[in-house]
């Protein structure tokens, strides 16, 4: 089974968000299922691309509109990733450092899909599946169905997978130009509020969508940024798959980024020789509980909260408390939550930026990590705290809610708490510090977590499931 997947992220070539988790995890454990499966993204002027080593597999001119432009394929040569990775070069578009925020982002999307499927005509692959990642490669499933120019890829199952359905990719009609040649009598299907609507055209036109949490698929049907009457019309071809995380990174039997390594029988030791660390490095009491958030700093992950839910907390529980924050975003967020770290000098830190081996190091650290987001599709934060052995504290939403169960509920073992507020979350870290106090409570908590399979073994193998479905 030959799967091709197209995304704007894969890690550790390009990241921003869990998208790039996903793109980089995925494959490889489908690989390892006996999945031929390859991932192809565009091309990033990156650490990555500069240290390692890539040949130039097909060249090949395209127009975009009028504009004639050409484009690279080039392949990963040492399969480093344990999957083949192919990057799309195409110069003055797809061959930046960033991956997002430039004005042209729709030129760069379009052109991308376009190299992609012009790629695969003009070399003769035929992929079983093509799985495609958010509204960045949305256009695909409606393309192959409806343009003459990919008539011979029509019966190539798609599959779309939305990772955050806020982000949907729309611009206006003028540029239709860009596309190729399509049946315009389809219009109907690239169209959502007047606009080209990218994520749209995707749920219309592909075999299959999935989600990355059973309940954001029911929640996209009430909360999606005007598409929710298309995804309740659409839900029986709607598929909810929990993300997995890659054992081989998040593990803190092996991680080289902290400060010591441990397991679950070793949890309580481990995480006291980590956290003393991580104080010392940024000044804060050692024998108190730690609450932290890893993090984009934006609205839709509740960070405009995290402000009052930590001034409140710090004023209630005087010298009994630290808070850690990691994470960059929107600006005034950014200066709030950096205004008060001398205030809360010895109990706040925050580095603004974004740190892998610092993230590392702080879920190793922390007693406990908060989420209290509004929108969060699957979460793997999450995840990756409860593999350390740290008790996440998150809003009981997507795939929060299907990962987090409240300790004091039966088979419990985070804490959660249902309002997208200040108040509610002060109170969900009011009980946290309440645990901490319990140190034969907290100990069999963290001990527990560990235990779980979040692995990425089990949705890869909900994949297969799926994919094998539409070939059959």
């Amino acid at each position: 089974m030959k799967v091709i997947h197209l995304s704007a992220e894969c890690y550790p070539v390009a990241k921003v968000g869990g998208l790039g988790d996903v793109v980089g995890a995925l494959p490889k454990y489908l690989c390892q299922a006996g999945v031929d499966a390859s991932v192809v993204m565009p091309f990033y002027d990156r650490k990555f691309t500069q240290e390692n080593s890539f040949k130039v597999v097909h060249q090949a001119p395209l127009l975009l509109g009028n504009r004639p432009i050409s484009y690279d394929i080039l392949k990963e040569s040492t399969n480093k990733l344990g999957f083949e990775l192919y990057l799309i070069r195409i110069p003055g578009l797809l061959d930046r450092v960033e991956v997002y925020g430039h004005s042209d982002e729709t030129e760069q999307f379009v052109a991308f899909q376009i190299a992609f499927l012009d790629w695969l005509i003009s070399s003769g692959i035929k992929p079983d599946i093509l799985h495609c990642h958010d509204h960045h490669t949305g256009l695909v499933p409606f393309l192959v169905s409806h343009s003459a120019r990919y008539k011979e890829l029509a019966m190539i199952p798609t599959i779309c997978t939305i990772h955050n359905g806020q982000y949907q990719g729309s611009f206006e009609w003028d540029k239709l130009v860009y596309l190729p040649e399509v049946d315009l009598t389809k219009g109907g299907l690239l169209d959502w509020g007047g606009r080209i609507n990218p994520l749209a055209s995707s749920v219309k036109c592909c075999w299959k969508f999935t989600t990355v949490s059973q309940s954001y698929l029911k929640e996209l049907s009430l909360y999606s940024n005007g598409l929710e009457y298309l995804f309740a019309a659409e839900r029986d071809k709607g598929v909810g798959i929990i993300n997995g995380i890659d054992t081989d990174v998040w593990n803190p039997q092996t991680d080289t980024m902290i400060v010591k390594q441990y397991a679950a029988r070793t949890v309580g030791k481990g995480k006291e020789t980590n956290k003393a660390a991580l104080c010392a490095e940024f000044g804060l009491n050692a024998d108190k509980p730690l609450v932290s958030f890893i993090g984009r700093l934006v609205g839709e992950k509740g960070a405009d909260l995290l402000y009052d839910i930590i001034v409140r907390s710090l004023d209630k529980h005087k010298g009994e408390l630290n808070f850690m924050v990691l994470g960059s975003g929107e600006p005034e967020i950014e200066r709030a939550l950096a205004s008060i770290r001398d205030n809360y000098s010895g109990s706040y830190n925050v580095m603004i930026g974004y740190n892998e081996a610092l993230s590392h190091r702080i879920y190793a650290a922390s007693d406990f990590l908060i989420m209290p987001s509004r929108v969060e599709p699957c979460g793997l934060n999450q995840l990756y705290s409860m593999r350390y052995g740290t008790l996440p504290v998150v809003r009981s939403t997507g795939g929060l809610k299907d990962t987090v169960i409240d300790f004091e509920s039966e088979g419990g073992y985070g804490v959660s708490f249902d309002d997208a507020g200040v108040e509610s979350a002060c109170t969900a870290v009011d009980r946290s510090v309440a645990l901490f106090a319990n140190t034969a409570k907290i100990n069999t908590l963290r001990k527990k977590i560990m235990a779980l399979d979040f692995s990425w073994d089990q949705s890869a193998n909900q994949y297969i499931d799926l994919y094998t479905s539409l070939i059959s």
